[in-house]
């Protein structure tokens, strides 16, 4: 499955099913981030049941500390 992540085309494995599946690939899941998909912001108890299509755009957004 082909999805736009942060403006960039990447390929998906077949089993990646949810936005869940896509965090933990980044290694990002227990950060605290901001999920869009398509437009419409995901909130983090529907991570896992929102499910992604073929030529979906999300963008994920984490938080950088610094000074």
């Amino acid at each position: 499955m082909e999805v736009v992540v942060n403006g960039e085309l990447i390929q998906l494995p077949k089993h990646f099913i949810c936005i869940a599946d896509v965090l933990k690939h980044y290694d990002i899941q227990d950060k605290i981030i901001v999920v869009e998909v398509n437009g419409e912001i995901v909130v983090k108890h529907e991570h896992q049941s929102t499910r992604i299509s073929d030529k979906d755009r999300i963008e994920i957004v984490h938080f950088v500390g610094g000074g």
